[in-house]
C-alpha cells in the first residue's frame, strides 16, 4: 500500500521520475527490450543476462540493484579474506608492517564508515548509472556483448586512465586545506587493511571515484562500442586492485613480482607509513618520472642490503622512523607550512 502511494504522489508530481521507476510485465518488457532478437541464439550468459532485464521490468530499477550488489559483493568478498589472513600467524611473515596490528574496535569502525558511504554517498549515483550511461551511449541491457579482445583493450586504457586521474587527484588531496578536511580520515591508518580502502571521507570518495567511472564515458565520446558488462568487470579488477593494495602483505606471488611496474601493496603501505611519497594506485610509472617515490626506493634499498640475519630487526626500525617521519610530515601539512603539492 505505501508502495502504491508513492508512485501515486510521484504520477501526479514528479511524472518523468514515475515513468522511469514503473516495471512492466515480462511480455511487455521483452518486446520494449529484444523485439524481433532471438534469445535462443544467444549463449547462456547473454540469455541469463536478457532474462534478469525482462524479469526485472525496467531496466533503470535492474541496472542499479546489480550495479549496487556487484559492487558490495566484490568489495566485501576481497576485503574479509584479507582480515581472516591476519589473523592467522602463518602469513605474518610476510606482512609489511608487522609491528602493527588492527583491533576488533578498529575493524568495526572502518566497517560502519564503509557502509555509511556506501548507502548515502555510493548508493544514489550508482541508482543514476543506468541514465548516464544511456545518456554516452553505453550498452547496458543489449545483448549480445562485445567481443573479449574488445573489452580487454578497453579495460587496458580504463587502468592507464585511471591512475593518471588518480595520482593526481591523490597528490592534490595531500594539499594543505584539502588534506585536512577530506583526506585525513584516510589516513588515520598508517597501516592499511583492505576493508579500508574506502574508508573515506565522501567527498574524497566522490573525486576518486571520478577516475574509475569517467575513463569509460570518455571512451564512450569517442566509440559507440562499450557494453556495461565490460564495465562491471573494470570496477571488479579496480575493487580488487584497490583492496590488495591496502592489505598490508606483500607475497612472493603479488602480482608486482611479475609485472615491474605494478604498485601493489609494497608501494602503497609505504604512502600511508611516510604519508608522501607513491602516490599512484596501479602503476608506478608517474611516481618513477615525477620522484615521488625517492623516499621509497631508499627505504626499500636499506632493507635488501640488511644481512639476512639482520633483516628482520632493521625492517623495523625502518618502518618506526619511516611513521616517526610521516607523523612530522602530517603535522607540516595540518599546521599549513607545506602549501604546495606533498612529494
Amino acid at each position: 500500500m505505501t508502495a502504491a502511494v508513492a508512485m501515486d504522489y510521484l504520477h501526479k508530481y514528479l511524472p518523468a521520475v514515475a515513468d522511469q521507476l514503473t516495471i512492466s510485465n515480462a511480455t511487455t518488457t521483452q518486446n520494449n527490450l529484444y523485439g524481433g532478437l532471438d534469445l535462443d541464439g544467444l549463449n547462456w550468459l547473454e540469455r541469463t543476462w536478457a532474462w534478469y532485464y525482462i524479469a526485472m521490468g525496467n531496466p533503470i530499477i535492474a541496472t542499479g540493484l546489480m550495479s549496487f550488489a556487484m559492487h558490495e559483493l566484490v568489495y566485501f568478498g576481497r576485503a574479509i579474506p584479507w582480515l581472516i589472513i591476519d589473523a592467522i600467524p602463518y602469513f605474518q611473515k610476510w606482512k609489511l608492517q608487522p609491528n602493527k596490528h588492527v583491533t576488533r574496535a578498529q575493524i568495526l569502525q572502518c566497517t560502519k564508515v564503509v557502509l555509511l558511504t556506501h548507502f548515502t554517498c555510493e548508493a544514489p549515483l550508482i541508482w543514476l548509472f543506468h541514465p548516464i550511461c544511456c545518456y554516452f551511449g553505453m550498452s547496458t541491457f543489449e545483448v549480445p556483448f562485445s567481443p573479449p579482445w574488445l573489452m580487454a583493450a578497453q579495460i587496458a586504457f580504463f587502468f592507464v586512465f585511471e591512475d593518471t586521474f588518480h595520482y593526481w587527484a591523490h597528490r592534490a588531496l595531500h594539499y594543505g586545506p584539502l588534506y585536512k578536511n577530506i583526506h585525513k580520515l584516510h589516513h588515520e591508518f598508517s597501516a592499511p587493511i583492505g576493508l579500508a580502502a574506502e574508508y573515506a571521507h565522501p567527498l574524497e570518495v566522490m573525486i576518486l571515484a571520478q577516475g574509475t567511472i569517467s575513463g569509460p564515458f570518455v571512451y564512450c565520446l569517442f566509440r559507440g562500442d562499450l557494453h556495461i558488462l565490460t564495465v562491471y568487470i573494470w570496477v571488479t579488477l579496480r575493487l580488487f586492485q584497490a583492496v590488495d593494495a591496502h592489505s598490508g602483505y606483500d607475497f612472493p606471488w603479488s602480482l608486482r613480482h611479475f609485472l615491474p611496474f605494478w604498485a601493489g601493496a609494497d608501494h602503497h603501505d609505504y604512502h600511508h607509513q611516510a604519508f608522501t611519497n607513491c602516490y599512484s594506485t596501479s602503476f608506478r610509472w608517474w611516481d618513477y618520472m615525477l620522484g615521488t617515490d625517492a623516499k621509497y626506493h631508499a627505504y626499500r634499498s636499506r632493507i635488501a642490503a640488511a644481512k639476512q640475519h639482520e633483516r628482520k630487526q632493521v625492517l623495523l626500525e625502518e618502518n618506526e622512523r619511516t611513521e616517526r617521519e610521516g607523523i612530522l610530515a602530517e603535522r607540516a601539512v595540518l599546521a599549513g607550512r607545506k602549501g604546495k603539492l606533498q612529494e
